[in-house]
């Protein structure tokens, strides 16, 4: 019997009547075409021979195994080994080329090579540039680094100028400068770590003071048209504004309102000691003032009384009125220092003497002096004990018996 493979062959009874080899169908070899040819593999659920199918570029063999895979080249992948695996592209007649992503990913498009997912703060076609607000560092090699700029004082972008190792920063914001867009530019000032731009209202002349204002504080330099003041917002002394507001202009010399009366009166004092109350009337005619401040009339440029302004003209009458003041007090002062030295000499003390039997007493009375020393008005020498038992009181000018 032929006993071919009803599978593999062209019939079960179809056979060469001499060797008994059956007819094999297209995939099958054996004498009875019961195993899969060079190029096919046995499929598990049909138990017929599959073609292999693979790739004559990517594969190593045309043969594959039980599950149908093939053995592919370097680079390349599938199961027909029809495509590049990860890390290659461009599949061609010899093999697939490693992608060129600069060790900064590990894919890239198959047809392209456009690097995919590119690491470590990169970007472009072969991972090559570093992305915005990053820059090529030394130090590790080619390595992308943060650039040390501020989105507030600049675009965030920076680079590194062939023979230098710091980078600067692409471009600086309206008002700050620096490598790296950390200071002030001139105009303006730091503020809490931000720079705010002068302000001196108009009055400062960056030709003559470039800085315009101090870089901490913000105080104006240079203040002109004779203006003053931290953002030279006043004007100097001497000056006043004009009517339009704008511009500061010299005060005009004038003597000020209507005279004053100034009345000054001495406190009230006893009815002994009164006197009529002080007043002192002040006004200044210009014949006056021209005898207190003289000017030269040779000087016709500037008036010396001109530069006295009415704030020193009153505190200069202010101070006379004080003066005046104090003298009267003094003098009031010493006129009752007077009269009381008086009144003392006239209340001088006195002393009474009483003798009783055998004791004697002494009393005195001053209205200034409460308690008098009365030791001094029986000394032992002066005093004597008559015959007749009457004591003598002797004293330098009078003798008195009691």
């Amino acid at each position: 019997l032929c006993n071919c493979s009803s599978v593999g062959s062209a019939g079960v009874a179809e056979c060469n009547h001499t060797t008994g080899q059956c007819r094999c169908l297209a995939g099958y070899v054996g004498l009875r075409c019961e195993s899969c040819a060079h190029g096919f593999y046995l499929e598990q659920g049909t138990q017929r021979c599959q073609p292999c199918a693979c790739s004559p570029t990517g594969s190593s063999s045309a043969q594959c195994d039980l599950s149908g895979k093939c053995q592919c080249k370097v680079g390349v992948t599938g199961l027909k080994c029809d495509r590049c695996s990860d890390g290659y592209y461009r599949f061609n007649e010899t093999t697939c080329e490693p992608c060129q992503c600069n060790n900064h990913s590990q894919t890239c498009n198959s047809s392209t090579g456009t690097c995919l997912h590119c690491q470590e703060n990169t970007e472009g076609n072969h991972c090559e540039l570093c992305k915005e607000g990053f820059y090529h560092s030394a130090h590790p090699a080619r390595a992308c680094q943060r650039c040390p700029c501020s989105i507030v004082a600049s675009t965030g972008t920076c680079h590194i100028q062939p023979g230098e190792t710091v980078p600067r920063c692409d471009r600086c914001r309206t008002g700050y400068t620096g490598l790296n867009c950390n200071q002030c530019d001139k105009g303006y000032y730091n503020s809490d770590s931000i720079c705010v731009r002068c302000r001196c209202n108009g009055n400062v002349d960056p030709a003559r003071s470039p800085s315009v204002c101090q870089p901490e504080s913000g105080e104006c330099i240079g203040c002109l048209y004779h203006t003053a003041g931290f953002h030279c917002e006043r004007c100097e002394e001497g000056y006043t504004r004009d009517l339009e507001g704008t511009n500061c202009t010299r005060k005009e010399a004038t003597l000020g309102p209507e005279p004053r009366e100034f009345t000054t009166s001495a406190p009230n004092a006893t009815p002994a000691t009164s006197f009529p109350t002080a007043v002192l009337n002040t006004t200044l005619s210009p014949t006056t003032l021209q005898t207190l401040f003289p000017i030269s009339s040779s000087d016709n440029s500037t008036s010396a009384f001109a530069d006295v302004s009415w704030t020193q003209f009153n505190i200069i009458i202010l101070t006379v009125i004080i003066i005046v003041v104090v003298l009267l007090m003094g003098f009031v002062g010493a006129v009752y220092m007077y009269r009381e030295y008086q009144n003392r000499k006239l209340n001088a003390p006195f002393w009474t003497i009483e003798l009783k039997e055998d004791n004697i007493s002494f009393s005195s009375y001053h209205d200034s002096i409460p308690n008098a020393d009365v030791s001094g008005l029986l000394e032992d020498d002066g005093n004597e004990v008559a015959p007749n038992g009457q004591l003598t009181l002797t004293t330098p000018m009078h003798n008195y018996k009691a």
